[in-house]
């Protein structure tokens, strides 16, 4: 018997008989009353994949149609909202999080470039950390650093640094110092890497905001890669910390450059200028040059009178911020100032020899920059951008070189061109900075000092006063020793704690050795040579004083520390 009942040929979609409130139904059915269809969205599913629950989970309605149990219902809604989360994530509609618009996120990015310079310039620099002990300028001002906190914290007197440091005492050598207890050397020369990898960031960020990009690319590149930097990024000294500070004066002076009011910037500048010159006096030789870029990048636009306003608002700021410093300092920085800076002794090196190393180490930058100067007079560019590229041209400044050798580029009209000549100044920059590292190994070879620390920790160990020709390095590598043990053949520590400048005559070291006030003396015959001579010969006519041992050392120039000791119950075996 033939079955009446006809089924259809394909099944319908559930209805349910809730209200849509999770917004899957259409807007005309609720409005209606109506009851939804559930149909999962179309960019999920395809309409042949549309739900159906297994035959036991279906019931009829008085209209015939067929509706959904309660727990199927459920389950299709719980799908159905899933496949809608995609969506959701992608356009961020989460409240608690606060989307940058994609110009912030661009300025916020770190370009690829950036990365890979800083990435090899931090290579070469970290190779040096652990080349050799510490110089006699590290040893000091780590040294200086630890009594400066120590002062601070306790009490303690201290030799009164400001009257014979050449940057304020309470700048660098702190911060060196409290890296040294973390780190060792080794920590207080990463600090200098992190001060150098800063300077390239902000060389990047000026050249991007005075001339583009690709210059950026190449003053950084040639920054990174010569012999200085490589060296100062593993010294620990407050040269890198000085450098970084007047970067970041240069980058605060052209901040605001197409802006009438640039008040923040100025100030900002003006003050990382005054921190630079604390740190290193020397510095203050730049701050003309960063006062010109404030008023040159100001063209053409502003311009005129608010380019002026700059260059006068900047001095001033600078002015009044070093006067402060001064005021809180006292009388002794500017003792110190006068002694170590502006007045400071010729120290016997020819000028000529000066010259030579300078060009030696710095000549692809100063040639690249005087060329950058003359394409752009060439060029025809606007005075204003002239005076400012030879204005840094003048400091040796990298924004000129990178953007010299932008120009270049930006001549070639193929695209191909500009392609091989892209390649070939990459190439340039290898042999720039493989010639940059064997300088920067070459500013590493001092004498070392580890067999004479090795020598000296036993007998230094029982007290006594000790000389040496430079005692920064001892007093760094033996803490159990106090400062006022040690003299040098530049100053005598007197019991009391202070120091008689002598001036390099041997009077007073022979009046204080036929006293037998050392117990122990270091001499190299290297920076005091002179001195160490007559003071040699002293010690030969004075009994009680014998020599205890020949530490050699290496270097450019390899030779020995002659230890002499005051033995008085020995045998006088002077050599």
């Amino acid at each position: 018997m033939t079955n009446t009942t006809t089924r259809p040929t394909a099944p319908e979609p559930l209805v349910t008989d809730a209200p849509d409130t999770i917004g899957l139904g259409s807007a005309r059915s609720q409005q209606a009353g109506h009851s939804a269809l559930i149909s999962p969205p179309q960019t999920s599913r395809s309409a042949s994949e549309t739900i159906y629950p297994p035959s036991g989970a279906r019931r009829a309605g008085a209209d015939g149609r067929v509706y959904a149990s309660i727990a199927h219902r459920q389950a299709a809604g719980l799908e159905a909202l899933q496949s809608l989360a995609m969506p959701v994530e992608a356009v961020g509609l989460d409240p608690g999080v606060v989307e940058l618009p994609a110009s912030a996120r661009r300025r916020l990015a770190i370009p690829l470039p950036l990365v890979i310079i800083l990435t090899v310039q931090a290579v070469l620099s970290a190779r040096f950390f652990h080349a050799n002990t510490a110089f006699g300028d590290e040893a000091l001002y780590l040294w200086a650093g630890h009594l400066e906190w120590s002062h601070w914290l306790h009490g303690m007197h201290i030799p009164a640094f400001p009257t014979w440091f050449s940057g304020s005492p309470v700048i660098y050598p702190p911060i060196g110092a409290l890296a040294d207890t973390i780190g060792g050397l080794a920590g207080a020369r990463v600090l200098s890497l992190c001060f150098m990898l800063g300077t390239t960031c902000l060389l990047w960020c000026t050249a991007s905001r005075l001339s583009g990009r690709r210059q950026a690319f190449f003053a950084a590149a040639l920054f990174a890669a010569i012999g200085p930097t490589l060296h100062l990024g593993a010294f620990a000294t407050y040269d890198s910390m000085a450098l970084f500070l007047l970067a970041l004066a240069a980058w605060c002076a052209c901040g605001g450059r197409t802006s009438e009011d640039a008040t923040g910037w100025i100030i900002a500048a003006a003050g990382a200028l005054a921190l630079a010159n604390a740190a290193k006096y020397a510095s203050a030789i730049f701050d003309p040059i960063v006062v010109a870029m404030a008023v040159l990048s100001a063209y053409p636009q502003p311009g005129g009178k608010v380019a002026l306003r700059r260059g006068a608002l900047l001095p001033t700021c600078l002015t009044g911020a070093l006067a402060i410093l001064l005021r809180l300092g006292g009388p002794w920085y500017l003792t110190g100032i006068g002694l170590t800076t502006t007045m400071r002794p010729n120290g016997g090196v020819p000028i000529a020899l000066v010259l030579a190393d300078s060009w030696q180490w710095t000549a692809v930058v100063v040639v690249t920059a005087l060329a950058g100067v003359a394409l752009s007079i060439l060029k025809g560019n606007a005075r204003s951008r002239t005076l400012l590229i030879a204005a840094l041209a003048a400091a040796a400044l990298l924004v000129a070189a990178g953007w010299a050798l932008s120009r270049l580029v930006a001549w070639l009209r193929p695209r191909y061109a500009k392609i091989m000549a892209m390649t070939c100044l990459c190439a340039a920059l290898i042999a720039v900075a493989a010639t940059g590292s064997s300088q920067a190994q070459e500013m590493v070879n001092w004498p070392g000092a580890a067999n004479l620390i090795a020598f000296l920790r036993p007998v230094t160990s029982n007290g006594g006063r000790f000389l040496a020709e430079t005692d920064d390095v001892p007093e760094y590598y033996l803490p159990q020793t106090s400062w006022r043990q040690w003299s040098n053949t530049f100053s005598i520590t007197l019991p009391n704690g202070q120091q008689e400048n002598v001036g390099g005559r041997p009077a007073p070291y022979a009046r204080a050795i036929r006293q037998h006030y050392f117990s122990l003396i270091i001499l190299s015959f290297s920076e005091t040579a002179a001195l160490d001579h007559a003071i040699t010969r002293v010690l030969r006519a004075t009994p009680g004083y014998r020599v205890i041992g020949i530490v050699p050392y290496g270097g450019p120039v390899p030779g020995n520390y002659t230890v002499w000791a005051y033995r008085p119950h020995a045998q006088h075996g002077a050599t």
